[in-house]
Order: structure tokens, then C-alpha cells, then sequence
């Protein structure tokens, strides 16, 4: 696999961050590619790999229990890791909206280690989950929320996916 140059990380407590990560499994070519790309935007990168693993199958994870234990785990941290607004979890990547309670890297930190551990017990396998990088985004303003939310909400359904214990939010029922 290539190497690529870290993205920039906006630690910004007290505001709201959008934030997705995948599983390192999806992490193929036509990424890395794309991970490597130094003239995109990194919206518009963040925009191609979302496109792209919303239809591939590499690193697809997240079914069954596996889906059922992500909800679970994701809602729990709320009040202690993050204000949580609203997650989608798709087959081999999760999108956050959050308010930033705690350092971004500890957040991820928490969530992608303790995920790792009790995911890979319940598919009986070792190694390595997560793909180390993460894409994050500072909230910008209420037109910028409104967007985040409205991308989160329909993601699993413009990808053929049920919301049912993929999609959260505080503001409607579950």
C-alpha cells in the first residue's frame, strides 16, 4: 500500500466537527490513489472515496451484530467523548456530526480502539480494523450543519441501505 501525507487535523473544542473513517481493509488502489491526489480539494478527495466505498465491497464490516454493536457504542459516548448529533454507519466507513468535547485524536483514538477490540472478538479475526487517517471538518455555520446533516441522513438510503441501526440522530426518534 502507497503512503500519503497526513491530513490537517482542526482540534476546535466546543464546535461542531463532521468526521469520517473507514475500515483499512477499504483502503485499495482507487484510494490510495485518491489519498495521494496533493492538487484536490479535500473536500472534493473526502467527496470521491465516500462515492466510491459507498459502492465497494472491500472491508464491509458492518452487518448484523456488527451493526447492532457500532449503534450501541457510538450512542454511548455521548456526554462523555462527544455531543452526538448524528451518525451513518455504512458497510466499511462511519460519518460523525459532533460537538467536540475532548481532544480529536483522543475521540478517534477511543472510538477506533475500543470498536477494533470488541469488533474484531465478534468476527473472530486479528489485526489491524481502522485505516489510520481520518477526514474531519470543523462546522463552519448552520448552512454548513444543515449540509453535514442532510449528507449523513441520506447516505445509506442513496446507497440502497435500510437507516435501521445505521443512522442516528438527536433529532428524530430511532
Amino acid at each position: 500500500m502507497q503512503t500519503h501525507l497526513k491530513l490537517p487535523h482542526i482540534d476546535a473544542f466546543g464546535y461542531y466537527q463532521f468526521v469520517t473513517f473507514r475500515t483499512d481493509a477499504s483502503v485499495d488502489a482507487y484510494v490510495s490513489k485518491l489519498l495521494n491526489e496533493h492538487n484536490l480539494k479535500s473536500s472534493i478527495k473526502q467527496y470521491k472515496i465516500d462515492s466510491y466505498l459507498d459502492n465497494s465491497e472491500n472491508g464491509t464490516y458492518f452487518h448484523a451484530d456488527i451493526l447492532e454493536y457500532l449503534y450501541n457504542f457510538l450512542k454511548s459516548l455521548d456526554g462523555n467523548l462527544y455531543e452526538l448529533i448524528s451518525f451513518v454507519i455504512m458497510p466499511n466507513h462511519i460519518h460523525l456530526l459532533f460537538k467536540q468535547e475532548k481532544s480529536l485524536p483522543e475521540t478517534l483514538r477511543v472510538i477506533k480502539s475500543k470498536s477494533a477490540r470488541e469488533i474484531n472478538k465478534l468476527l473472530k479475526r486479528s489485526g489491524k480494523l481502522w485505516a489510520s487517517e481520518y477526514y474531519d471538518k470543523v462546522i463552519r455555520d448552520e448552512e454548513h450543519f444543515v449540509k453535514v446533516y442532510t449528507y449523513i441522513k441520506n447516505n445509506a438510503p442513496k446507497a440502497g441501505l435500510r437507516l435501521e441501526k445505521r443512522f442516528y440522530s438527536k433529532y428524530e426518534d430511532d
